[in-house]
Protein backbone atom coordinates (compact mmCIF):
# COMPACT_ATOMS: atom_id res chain seq x y z
CA UNK A 1 0.00 0.00 0.00
CA UNK A 2 2.80 2.85 0.44
CA UNK A 3 3.88 2.74 -2.89
CA UNK A 4 0.38 3.16 -4.24
CA UNK A 5 0.01 6.02 -1.76
CA UNK A 6 3.44 7.26 -2.81
CA UNK A 7 1.60 7.40 -6.03
CA UNK A 8 -1.27 9.11 -4.91
CA UNK A 9 0.94 11.78 -3.72
CA UNK A 10 2.89 12.35 -6.82
CA UNK A 11 -0.44 12.78 -8.92
CA UNK A 12 -1.23 15.49 -6.34
CA UNK A 13 1.93 17.27 -6.94
CA UNK A 14 3.65 16.33 -3.93
CA UNK A 15 7.27 15.04 -4.26
CA UNK A 16 8.29 12.69 -1.20
CA UNK A 17 10.87 14.32 0.79
CA UNK A 18 13.76 12.86 3.30
CA UNK A 19 11.91 11.93 6.38
CA UNK A 20 8.38 11.47 4.59
CA UNK A 21 8.77 7.71 4.71
CA UNK A 22 8.20 6.93 8.45
CA UNK A 23 5.27 9.73 9.14
CA UNK A 24 4.20 7.96 5.86
CA UNK A 25 3.96 4.58 7.17
CA UNK A 26 2.43 5.98 10.41
CA UNK A 27 -0.62 7.59 8.14
CA UNK A 28 -1.11 4.01 6.22
CA UNK A 29 -0.99 2.40 9.88
CA UNK A 30 -3.04 4.59 11.39
CA UNK A 31 -5.96 4.30 8.28
CA UNK A 32 -6.02 0.68 8.46
CA UNK A 33 -6.35 0.56 12.27
CA UNK A 34 -8.93 2.50 11.63
CA UNK A 35 -10.75 0.53 8.48
CA UNK A 36 -9.83 -2.63 10.53
CA UNK A 37 -11.72 -1.40 14.19
CA UNK A 38 -14.44 0.43 12.51
CA UNK A 39 -15.00 -3.12 10.65
CA UNK A 40 -14.29 -5.44 12.85
CA UNK A 41 -11.74 -7.27 10.39
CA UNK A 42 -8.68 -8.61 10.51
CA UNK A 43 -7.41 -7.15 7.57
CA UNK A 44 -8.41 -4.00 5.58
CA UNK A 45 -11.10 -5.50 2.93
CA UNK A 46 -10.14 -5.36 -0.88
CA UNK A 47 -13.46 -3.23 -1.83
CA UNK A 48 -11.60 -0.57 0.80
CA UNK A 49 -8.13 -0.20 -0.11
CA UNK A 50 -8.83 3.21 -2.77
CA UNK A 51 -10.59 4.49 0.34
CA UNK A 52 -7.78 3.79 2.52
CA UNK A 53 -5.15 5.13 0.18
CA UNK A 54 -7.32 8.56 0.13
CA UNK A 55 -7.48 8.27 3.46
CA UNK A 56 -3.63 7.66 4.48
CA UNK A 57 -2.40 10.42 1.82
CA UNK A 58 -5.22 12.96 3.30
CA UNK A 59 -3.75 11.97 7.01
CA UNK A 60 -0.46 12.62 5.60
CA UNK A 61 -0.98 15.80 4.19
CA UNK A 62 -2.98 17.11 7.15
CA UNK A 63 -0.04 16.28 9.77
CA UNK A 64 2.04 18.37 6.47
CA UNK A 65 -0.35 21.26 7.19
CA UNK A 66 -0.28 21.30 10.64
CA UNK A 67 3.73 20.35 10.98
CA UNK A 68 5.84 21.21 8.13
CA UNK A 69 3.36 23.48 5.75
CA UNK A 70 6.09 25.04 3.48
CA UNK A 71 6.47 21.32 2.78
CA UNK A 72 3.13 21.21 1.02
CA UNK A 73 2.89 25.16 -1.39
CA UNK A 74 3.70 23.00 -4.22
CA UNK A 75 0.59 21.56 -4.52
CA UNK A 76 -1.55 22.82 -7.14
CA UNK A 77 -5.09 22.78 -5.81
CA UNK A 78 -6.70 25.03 -9.12
CA UNK A 79 -7.86 22.92 -10.88
CA UNK A 80 -9.43 20.22 -8.21
CA UNK A 81 -12.47 18.02 -10.12
CA UNK A 82 -15.46 19.41 -8.64
CA UNK A 83 -17.95 17.55 -10.86
CA UNK A 84 -17.64 14.25 -12.69
CA UNK A 85 -20.45 12.64 -14.70
CA UNK A 86 -19.90 9.08 -16.24
CA UNK A 87 -22.59 9.04 -18.64
CA UNK A 88 -21.57 10.70 -21.81
CA UNK A 89 -18.45 11.64 -19.78
CA UNK A 90 -18.73 15.54 -18.57
CA UNK A 91 -15.78 16.81 -15.75
CA UNK A 92 -16.31 20.29 -14.19
CA UNK A 93 -12.97 21.83 -13.20
CA UNK A 94 -13.38 23.68 -9.79
CA UNK A 95 -11.11 26.59 -11.33
CA UNK A 96 -10.25 29.02 -8.46
CA UNK A 97 -13.37 28.75 -6.76
CA UNK A 98 -13.44 32.44 -6.58
CA UNK A 99 -14.77 32.98 -2.89
CA UNK A 100 -12.16 30.22 -1.19
CA UNK A 101 -8.91 31.26 -0.41
CA UNK A 102 -5.93 28.79 -1.24
CA UNK A 103 -5.99 27.33 2.56
CA UNK A 104 -10.60 26.93 2.50
CA UNK A 105 -9.69 24.78 -0.69
CA UNK A 106 -6.55 22.94 0.38
CA UNK A 107 -8.86 22.13 3.78
CA UNK A 108 -11.72 21.31 1.99
CA UNK A 109 -9.49 18.77 -0.37
CA UNK A 110 -8.59 17.19 2.78
CA UNK A 111 -11.66 16.72 4.30
CA UNK A 112 -12.75 14.83 0.96
CA UNK A 113 -9.46 12.63 0.98
CA UNK A 114 -10.39 12.38 5.06
CA UNK A 115 -14.46 10.97 4.81
CA UNK A 116 -15.19 10.49 1.04
CA UNK A 117 -15.64 6.44 0.89
CA UNK A 118 -16.63 5.65 4.95
CA UNK A 119 -20.08 5.22 3.94
CA UNK A 120 -18.46 2.22 2.57
CA UNK A 121 -17.17 0.78 5.27
CA UNK A 122 -20.76 -0.57 6.61
CA UNK A 123 -20.93 -3.52 3.98
CA UNK A 124 -18.06 -4.66 5.21
CA UNK A 125 -18.54 -4.12 8.90
CA UNK A 126 -18.60 -7.83 11.10
CA UNK A 127 -20.79 -7.77 13.96
CA UNK A 128 -18.92 -7.70 17.48
CA UNK A 129 -19.65 -10.71 19.72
Amino acid sequence: MLERVKKRLESFGYALKDGDEAALAFSIQKVENTIKNDCNVPSVPEGLETVAIDMAAGEFLSAKKTFSPDDIEELDLDFVVKQILEGDTNTVFATGEASLTPEQRLDRFLNYLLTHGRDEFSCYRRIRW
